[in-house]
């Protein structure tokens, strides 16, 4: 028997979704910073936020530049890294090949 929904006041229903665009818009911003050259992929894995950590793998290597859709698949096939896999749930030793493909620019 499925468990059922709790009900939530006007109030907490609120709260949540100012929470859930506020959790947008930093992921945003992290992603354009990224693309933007002013993140590095490594300083994004170092982070130990909710943001960085559930962002999918997939997003991020999009958000790197010149990195685009396809390319970011193929990269994410080639290390056995499934499309779905979110940052917090990446192995050490894929951390470190990710990190050895997109080297920090100094």
């Amino acid at each position: 028997m499925p468990t059922p929904v709790p009900t939530l006041t006007s109030e907490q229903r609120a709260e949540a979704l100012a929470k859930a665009v506020r959790s947008r818009k930093d992921r945003s911003e992290m992603l354009a910073a990224l693309k933007a050259g002013r993140l590095s992929l490594l300083d994004v894995l170092e982070r130990d936020d909710d943001i960085a950590r559930q962002t999918r793998a997939l997003r991020l290597l999009e958000s790197l530049p010149g990195i685009g859709k396809v390319r970011a698949r193929r990269h994410l096939t080639d290390l056995g890294i499934p499309e779905t896999r979110r940052v917090q749930g990446l192995g050490k030793r894929q951390r470190e090949r990710l990190i050895e493909l997109f080297p920090p620019q100094n």
